[in-house]
């Protein structure tokens, strides 16, 4: 009977199939009680995204914090969802880590049951649902709020999509940031950014944009010269998912940092 259930789960969606079978494994029913009230459990900032000419650039910073201590300087908070997505966590840094991992495998379940991929909206509120399986342990302080970003085949084009902690989904148009410098690299990318750019200058904006918030913010890391520690960059076009290689990542910082030795507050943006 066991491998009858395993054979033929009943549905498209993974979650809903482990929620059936084993529901202590989803991360929205474990009992939050067992963290210590006030831990300073370590928490993940900042995300920022810009959609781009073909495709959507998505950057973080890769400092965790725990109260007012660093936990880790090289966390991961951009994560692969599949060929063409990716998501950003903010928050609870290993909530935000296992949900990443649980959507990835979502969506890989639902093209191998289905025999296809699900449409950018249906990968979005896919998401949304999974954020509202959180909420229990969000209103125990255990609070995750990721930022979606995928390459729509459909109209050609980048998407982005915020949350709160209850689901959502909320498109955002051209770009979008999630994070305790969200507000800094915000103020950043409004001078920055321009539509239809190509995703090479959509990144350097998107750099910029984390420095201006790791400058301003405690918690937002900038690049880690001397550990070599770089941003994590995403872009996704037409042609797919791709990370940018540290290396390359590095020129572009090493860059953008003699830039800055002339122009502490980075580079002005032209009037027209």
């Amino acid at each position: 009977m066991l491998s009858n259930l395993f054979l033929d789960t009943g549905s498209p969606s993974f979650t809903e199939f482990l929620g059936n079978y084993a529901p202590d494994l989803l991360p929205g029913r474990r009992d939050a009680l067992a963290t210590p009230a006030g831990a300073d459990l370590p928490h993940a900032t900042t995300i920022v995204a810009a959609t781009c000419a073909g495709g959507v650039v998505m950057a973080g910073d890769r400092r965790a914090t725990s109260g007012n201590m660093i936990s880790q300087r090289d966390v991961e908070k951009v994560w692969r969802t599949d060929d063409f997505s990716c998501m950003g966590i903010a928050g609870t840094a290993s909530s935000g880590i296992e949900m990443a991992r649980l959507y990835k495998v979502e969506l890989e379940h639902y093209e191998k049951r289905e025999g296809r991929t699900l449409s950018v909206e249906g990968k979005a509120n896919r998401l949304a649902t999974m954020i509202r399986g959180n909420l229990p342990m969000a209103m125990q302080g255990l609070v995750v709020v990721p930022l979606f970003a995928a390459y729509d085949p459909e109209e050609g084009k980048g998407r982005i999509f915020s949350y709160d902690v209850a689901g959502g989904p909320y498109e955002q148009r051209n770009y979008h940031m999630i994070g305790s410098g969200s507000i800094f690299a915000r103020g950043s990318l409004k001078k920055l950014y321009r539509e239809d750019a190509e995703p090479q200058e959509a990144v350097l904006a998107c750099l910029q944009a984390l420095y201006d918030a790791a400058d301003e913010d405690s918690a937002t890391g900038g690049p880690d010269v001397t550990r070599s520690i770089w941003p994590i960059v995403a872009v996704i076009t037409e042609e797919g998912f791709n990370r940018l290689p540290d290396e390359e990542v590095a020129g572009l910082v090493r860059t953008m940092l003699d830039g800055r030795m002339n122009r502490p507050d980075g580079p002005i943006a032209p009037l027209r």
